[in-house]
């Protein structure tokens, strides 16, 4: 037993202390893996058990002004982000084609890990979307999806952070954060009852071709060797089919799939009145 925990140890101190970056590991939340997993799991807890039992005999919070704030805030943290991506995937040496993390201490190369972080945190708080729906009591949009996707981009922009802060990856969050604040854009304009619903649809296809343009930009690191890990390919191009799928039975079941016409069954009444009413035009004929 005593070798298991040591060697458990050892493995531990490996991939959580010798391979991480230096210039990351001491930044808030990132340099243990407890944290993060522990804001996860209050999250899970309180989205499918206490949030739940604590809105059961309450009615939902009236929270239009809160998320007003709330959506503000998405759309600047999304925009600021986004255009610090497009500064450095357009005004700098940055490849689309392979790009190594620049593991180096000069400004630039410190500035962009601070982005990938404030990309984690906003992440984290992307999770508070489902605490208002159990604050509204609209678990109906508590989907598979939308619980499997904010949990996993959570986890790997940790990881993101942790180990490669720059580089390849950070493409993803160039087009992540346009989405999101158009998304936002449209939650804000809603909340103010400004009618856009026909925005959804559009909002829909933006996040399916968001997924497919990672999970290419993800392949090409099979065909060219620029020191950016390889097997990140191995992890996001499935991670981003999955989401594909996913998006796409969402999207083919509520924009295109028809819904069945009901069939309306007479009621015993219903047969009286028809049948009283056949025999009054009868008796008139006559």
């Amino acid at each position: 037993m005593a070798m298991i925990i040591n060697q458990l140890t050892t493995w531990y101190t490996y991939i959580f202390h010798d391979l991480v970056d230096p210039r990351t590991k001491d930044l808030p939340l990132i340099s243990t893996p407890w944290f993060g997993l522990a804001l996860i799991g209050l999250y899970l807890y309180f989205i499918f058990s206490f949030g739940p039992k604590f809105m059961k005999k309450r009615q939902p919070f009236k929270l239009d002004r809160i998320l007003q704030i709330y959506n503000i805030l998405q759309i600047m943290i999304s925009l600021f982000i986004f255009a610090e991506a497009v500064r450095i995937w357009f005004f700098t040496h940055y490849s689309f084609i392979c790009q190594p993390v620049d593991y180096s201490n000069t400004p630039e190369a410190i500035r962009i890990t601070r982005d990938v972080w404030l990309y984690f945190m906003n992440k984290l708080f992307d999770l508070l979307d489902t605490v208002f729906f159990v604050l509204k009591k609209k678990q109906n949009q508590m989907s598979f999806l939308h619980i499997y996707h904010h949990v996993g981009i959570v986890i790997c922009a940790w990881f993101t952070v942790k180990y490669l802060p720059g580089g390849h990856g950070t493409f993803l969050g160039l087009v992540n954060t346009f989405v999101h604040a158009i998304m936002y854009l449209y939650y804000l304009l809603s909340s103010m009852k400004i009618n856009i619903n026909y925005w959804k649809k559009y909002i829909t296809q933006m996040q399916i071709i968001q997924f497919f343009i990672i999970a290419v930009h993800f392949a090409k690191l099979l065909w060219v060797d620029c020191g950016y890990p390889q097997w990140t390919a191995f992890v996001m191009i499935p991670q981003n089919i999955f989401m594909i799928v996913l998006f796409s039975d969402f999207y083919y079941k509520i924009y295109i799939k028809k819904k069945p016409i009901k069939k309306v069954i007479p009621t015993k009444s219903d047969v009286n009145d028809i049948t009283a009413d056949i025999v009054n035009k009868k008796s008139k004929d006559q």
